[in-house]
């Protein structure tokens, strides 16, 4: 009988998506591994009705991994237009690191 085998990456903390207003989607908590999936799942269903310009504030997130900088280049994918504000110093960092910072130049 096959035994359950516990996940290397334990989840950890939260993230929070809101409509604050009709041009603002927010971001808050941890954008990481264990949070990008529902964070990308919450940004698009706030997108999902959108009309005109949106700007994703990233100025509520707190930490931030390599999931997360790929959550938000999904977002980004998917909503073309939309404005990124508040990209924490870590997550701008990661993606010079990565060489996908000219994808958020001019947004």
């Amino acid at each position: 009988m096959p035994t359950a085998v516990a996940s290397k990456v334990a989840p950890s903390g939260n993230v929070t998506v809101t409509r604050d207003t009709p041009d603002t989607i927010s971001v808050s908590g941890e954008l990481t591994f264990a949070t990008a999936q529902k964070g990308l799942d919450d940004a698009r269903a706030a997108l999902r009705h959108s009309t005109g310009a949106i700007t994703l504030d990233l100025g509520g997130v707190g930490r931030a991994d390599s999931a997360g900088l790929a959550c938000v280049l999904a977002i980004l994918a998917e909503a073309p237009g939309l404005a990124v504000a508040r990209m924490p110093d870590g997550m701008r960092a990661l993606a010079r690191v990565c060489d996908v910072e000219p994808m958020l130049a001019s947004r």
